[in-house]
């Protein structure tokens, strides 16, 4: 069997990283994607999702030295589901609804280089082209 998912979206705060108690790094970041469609009545509808994605080695060293909140990156990885139902980790909000996290767990995280200064990811700060990949002349994915 084998799962797989892979996103693209923006950093919403900068990375954090902490250490295992067997020393090894662990980077935990949040991922928003964006879906944008019309509705049937013709109104523009813009959907979030947020993912949690914790990644580990030498990968985490590099996402907590080179991201930062507005960063776009692409991540590659699996879902972490809760044991409990299958699915993502369920919490309830201090307003009483129900809420849902999405985990993922790293295998791949790609960085996108900042070209025109537009977007979330504009301002200052260092840009890599990849973590984990030797070949940095891949293009960003437009979209």
């Amino acid at each position: 069997m084998y799962q797989s998912i892979t996103i693209i979206g923006w950093l919403g705060r900068d990375p954090e990283m902490r250490y295992m108690p067997n020393g090894d790094p662990v980077t935990s970041m949040n991922v928003a994607t964006d879906r944008q469609y019309n509705d049937k009545s013709g109104q523009k509808v813009k959907e979030t999702t947020w993912f949690r994605v914790s990644v580990f080695g030498k990968q985490a060293e590099n996402v907590n030295q080179y991201l930062h909140k507005g960063s776009m990156v692409l991540v590659e990885g699996r879902l972490n589901v809760d044991v409990k139902t299958g699915g993502p980790k369920t919490f309830t909000r201090q307003d009483g609804t129900v809420g849902a996290s999405y985990e993922i767990v790293a295998s791949t995280v790609r960085f996108f280089p900042k070209t025109d200064g537009s977007g979330p990811g504009a301002g200052g700060g260092e840009a890599t082209s990849a973590v984990g990949d030797t070949n940095s002349t891949d293009d960003p994915i437009p979209f």
